[in-house]
């Protein structure tokens, strides 16, 4: 169900329709707001909001690569894990069967 709600983000506020649950935009919302905080003071006096948005956009899409990345590591380390698992139960049972 679509609904309209009114996020601030930099100083500005946003209104908008979305099919999202409104705390979970909020919290988005307080996000991006947290890392243009995190900017510091001297980023908020010389920097235009719009500026300070990409910096935190590419901030973001950096810690998705990273995140992305890592998570393909895990897999990886997860498949060749559970294949060499799977491996040593196949000699364990052929060995048995041999031995009977």
């Amino acid at each position: 169900m679509k609904q309209t709600v009114t996020l601030e983000i930099a100083g500005a506020k946003y209104r908008m329709t979305s099919d999202a649950d409104e705390a979970h935009l909020q919290r988005l919302a307080d996000m991006v707001n947290q890392r243009i905080t995190d900017l510091g003071p001297k980023a908020a006096r010389s920097a235009s909001p719009a500026q300070m948005l990409a910096v935190v956009a590419l901030g973001l899409a950096d810690d998705l690569l990273t995140s992305e990345s890592r998570r393909e590591q895990v897999e990886g380390l997860t498949r060749t894990a559970v294949k060499r698992t799977l491996e040593r139960i196949d000699e364990r049972l052929a060995a048995i069967d041999a031995s009977e």
